[in-house]
């Protein structure tokens, strides 16, 4: 061998030698990933581990929980009269640690407000009771594995350039932007569209690639009296940016300012701040830029709040108040990732649009595919760009998710969920706050576990097993602000509801719509028979207008499944109910919810589509 030829041998296993030694590379493999432990995704992968399916979340911060822990903002939007789910679990574990629900109504924005590391500690001890789910920190996604059009897993980098690949049965994009989707080619719009395309009146003529404004959020801590915790002026500060981010005056400065702070307070003399009003609200869209020119872009989300955080010690006067040391690790204190309020929003088998929402009461069917329930009202932050189009919101009930706006149109194994979901633009502004998001990350747990389970893909799934397996766990398929799990007919008013059999009356108010089923009330002969149509066309609507009674909902329903069901009324009469029968009692919604459910068993006689509408 010369020596030239024994030369470059040397060279090349020294190249390579050097080249293992620069990145490694892990290989893993499961049932269900998770892409992301946001605040969806960490909700996914304990619901798809809760029914015993091998899961693996990889999350790119050492915090799981998302936007209400590694991004900071733990003063939670809706949902505070709805108890469900793990939202629902959650919030007894904040309880629990704080000593009461009282507790934690420290600011005014929200009545559940808590410190981001008591978010995340909480989190990661409810993962940890799981034994089928394990995490992975430190990682951010850089390619979709695919064979054809099926997802089969998701490639990943750290700061070193290690590389870890893990395949999967079914893949769960819970990204901030949904960069999983985009990756595996899924359809997927960006900013706004227009009316001629959701239909929605108050959606602007034309469409625009505008989103909204994001945050790079902190959390600042009063250290007494006489501290002075003033941080060094920040490059490119510009106070005129924060002028007006609190209605001072003269005499009574700290007051008004005050309140602005109060916004976000939080227990143990901290505030996060999060604030739109001349504040740290910032219009920056890196959606489509990849990974690193991503986080270069974003310092200047930082920038904005680090400016914030000086006017409000130097020129507001709370030089007292500043960073907290105790809460992220982070070189300048501030939250590991900024607050995506929007991104990329799956084409779906189904997209949500606030039309639906609005007409659902009028009998548009799509709610009969609810999976998640949410009631904040539509909340877009739009004020550091001029360019956006003015949009007068309409006011909407509280609502529920359809399980298609989780699936892509044309991808398999994949399901997606956190806030980039297959919803309109409009809409997004309630379905993005976070216990609804939490609600549709157990949604699509549940959807991708019961798909490794029943090997179906995801658009195979029964979605009344899925339906089912939610209220198992507790989860509102329907958001009735005065049915709560602890009722004892929880699950059978959650049915009839849900397929339409027993209607319901939706209300805008305040910040938190409401859906109400007035379960101790009576409905007329003509109410029930309107909801028995609905269901199912073979029944015929009675115009009586007197109130139903047992005897009645006996000859109805005997009627509906053409057989007598007299006496199977008396056993579930007698097995379930709290007074004595009598055929002229005036029967109470829970009552004929009760029998109704039992009798026609609505989730085991039909299917329901991704339209809501029923199938035999």
């Amino acid at each position: 061998m010369s020596l030239l030829k024994f030369n470059w041998i040397v060279f090349c296993l020294a190249f390579l030698g050097l080249a293992s030694s620069a990145f490694a590379l892990q290989t893993k493999k499961t049932s269900v990933l998770v892409i992301g432990g946001t605040t969806g995704g960490t909700s996914a992968g304990i619901q798809s581990a809760r029914l015993n399916i091998p899961t693996i979340i990889v999350e790119e911060t050492p915090w799981l929980g998302g936007m209400i822990t590694a991004a900071g903002v733990s003063a939670t939007d809706g949902n505070h009269e709805l108890y469900s789910g793990i939202w629902e679990e959650f919030r007894v574990k904040l309880r629990s640690y704080y000593g009461s629900a009282a507790a934690m109504a420290t600011g005014w924005v929200s009545y559940t407000q808590f410190e981001p590391h008591v978010g995340d500690q909480l989190f990661k001890s409810m993962v940890a009771e799981e034994s089928q789910l394990s995490v992975i920190y430190g990682y951010h996604l850089v390619g979709i594995l695919k064979k054809g059009k099926q997802v089969t897993g998701a490639v990943f980098e750290n700061v070193n350039n290690d590389r870890l690949e893990v395949t999967a049965q079914v893949v769960i994009d819970a990204t901030d932007l949904g960069d999983g989707l985009a990756m595996a080619g899924a359809a997927y719009d960006l900013g706004m569209e227009a009316r001629s395309i959701t239909g929605e009146a108050c959606a602007p003529e034309s469409s625009n690639k505008i989103i909204q404004d994001l945050t790079w959020a902190a959390i600042l801590k009063d250290y007494g009296k006489g501290a002075n915790k003033t941080i060094p002026k920040p490059d490119n500060y510009n106070p005129e940016f924060y002028r007006g981010s609190c209605t001072a005056k003269e005499d009574n400065m700290l007051n008004d300012c005050q309140k602005m702070l109060d916004y976000g307070r939080l227990p143990n003399n901290k505030y996060m701040i999060n604030w739109p009003n001349k504040g740290n609200d910032i219009y920056l869209d890196v959606v489509e830029m990849d990974w690193a020119h991503r986080q270069e872009a974003l310092k200047e989300a930082k920038d904005r709040t680090l400016g914030f955080i000086y006017f409000i010690q130097t020129e507001l006067g709370f030089k007292q108040i500043g960073p907290a040391d105790d809460e992220f690790p982070t070189a300048d204190k501030l939250a590991f990732v900024p607050y995506h309020r929007e991104g990329r929003r799956l084409k779906g088998v189904t997209r949500l649009t606030i039309t639906d929402i609005i007409k659902r009461d009028e009998g548009n069917p799509l709610y009969h595919a609810g999976i998640s329930v949410g009631d904040y009202p539509v909340d877009h932050h739009h004020g550091c760009n001029p360019k956006t189009p003015v949009i007068n919101f309409p006011a909407v009930p509280s609502f529920n998710i359809p399980l298609g706006s989780l699936i892509p149109d044309q991808i398999d194994g994949l399901v997606v969920a956190d806030k980039a979901i297959s919803v309109s633009n409009i809409l997004n502004g309630a379905t993005r706050l976070q216990p609804c998001v939490m609600l549709t990350g157990q949604a699509a747990g549940a959807l991708a576990a019961l798909s490794v389970k029943n090997k179906q893909l995801v658009r195979e799934i029964n979605i009344h097993k899925i339906q089912q397996t939610l209220l198992d766990a507790n989860a509102y398929l329907m958001p009735l602000i005065d049915v709560t799990p602890k009722d004892k007919e929880f699950q059978s008013i959650q049915r009839v509801t849900v397929s339409g059999i027993l209607k319901v009356k939706g209300e805008s108010f305040q910040w938190a719509n409401r859906t109400w089923f007035y379960p101790d009330s009576t409905i007329t002969v003509k109410e029930f028979t309107v909801g028995l149509r609905s269901y199912d066309d073979i029944a015929l609507i009675d115009n009586d207008n007197s109130v139903l009674t047992l005897k009645k909902v006996s000859e109805l329903l005997s009627s509906f499944l053409r057989k007598d069901v007299s006496k199977e009324i008396r056993q579930i009469w007698n097995r379930r109910m709290n007074r004595t029968m009598d055929n002229n009692l005036r029967l109470t919604k829970r009552e004929i919810s009760v029998l109704a459910d039992e009798l026609i068993r609505p989730f085991e006689t039909k299917t329901v589509g991704f339209d809501g509408k029923f199938r035999k």
